[in-house]
């Protein structure tokens, strides 16, 4: 029996991928998640075969999410299920650890097939997105961008990142992560000099310019 994890924050997505892949013989959906930290919190318990993840959810995007769960549970192959497709997302995402990616608008055409594929420990690409990869392969020698720069942030700091311009207060995200909030106030100063933002305002067009989260 092949065990899936689906992680969508809407409802009515999750519905539709549990109908679609649980029709499929022998597999079943094992749990669901509406946020990425409940993502990683399923996938570490449940351990499954297979992780479909979306990349614009709230908590703990798409791609924080990928990063723990491939620590936590590196068994577990990732889908990523997005609407965008941009190279720099895609470097980030296979960067992360997943090794499948289907855009929404082709779910019904090739989403059964990415999950058998990585059911066999085989990547998965749509057409629009190896076309992507090659652009990005491409262009591989260009300068480095902003994008360079956002690496050079921790794990933990990529995380307050999408907190503070979900609106998270220190003291709440403190609360979430378990840390004190000087530690979360040493966090922010760090991510302000790496980033080389002087405002949350400036933080939250960054994280919109990066999908970190949606405008």
């Amino acid at each position: 029996m092949l065990r899936i994890l689906l992680a969508d924050d809407h409802d009515v997505v999750r519905r539709g991928l549990r109908d679609q892949l649980s029709a499929h013989e022998g597999w079943e959906i094992c749990g669901e998640a509406a946020d990425g930290r409940q993502a990683v919190k399923l996938a570490t318990k449940l351990a499954p075969d297979v992780a479909v993840i979306d990349l614009s959810m709230p908590e703990l995007n798409g791609l924080e999410a990928t990063r723990q769960i491939r620590r936590e549970s590196p068994r577990t192959e990732i889908l990523i299920f997005t609407m965008h497709e941009t190279e720099q997302l895609i470097r980030e995402v296979l960067s992360a650890g997943a090794r499948g990616y289907v855009l929404k608008s082709d779910a019904g055409r090739h989403l059964t097939e990415a999950v058998e594929a990585l059911s066999h420990r085989k990547p998965f690409f749509t057409a629009k997105v190896s076309e992507a990869l090659l652009d990005a392969f491409l262009k591989s020698d260009s300068n480095p961008d902003e994008e360079s720069v956002f690496r050079t942030l921790t794990d933990r700091e990529r995380e307050i990142v999408q907190m503070l311009a979900e609106g998270e207060s220190n003291k709440q995200i403190a609360s979430k992560l378990c840390i004190s909030v000087k530690t979360v106030e040493t966090h922010r100063a760090t991510i302000m000099r790496k980033l080389d933002i002087n405002s949350i305002v400036e933080l939250v067009h960054y994280a919109i310019r990066n999908q970190l989260v949606e405008a």
